[in-house]
């Protein structure tokens, strides 16, 4: 099993999402929902292509974290 972080960000009217151990990778959707079922189908397919050509598919080395700060 592979696992990649994915990061969603609002576009304008839509949202986009990528992978930063996919380089390439990305996905869009009206939805936040629509968004996550595309990346995640952008991911297979990318993983797939990877497979095929003989590519080793990559470890992912990102992670994320939130960071609150009060502004005052």
């Amino acid at each position: 099993m592979h696992r990649f972080l994915v990061v969603i960000e609002k576009a304008g009217k839509n949202y986009s999402a990528y992978s930063p151990d996919l380089p390439g990778c990305i996905a869009t959707g009206k939805t936040r929902e629509e968004t996550e079922e595309r990346m995640h189908e952008a991911i297979v397919l990318h993983i797939r292509g990877l497979i095929e050509d003989g590519i080793k598919v990559p470890k992912s080395h990102s992670s994320a974290t939130i960071v609150a700060i009060h502004a005052d």
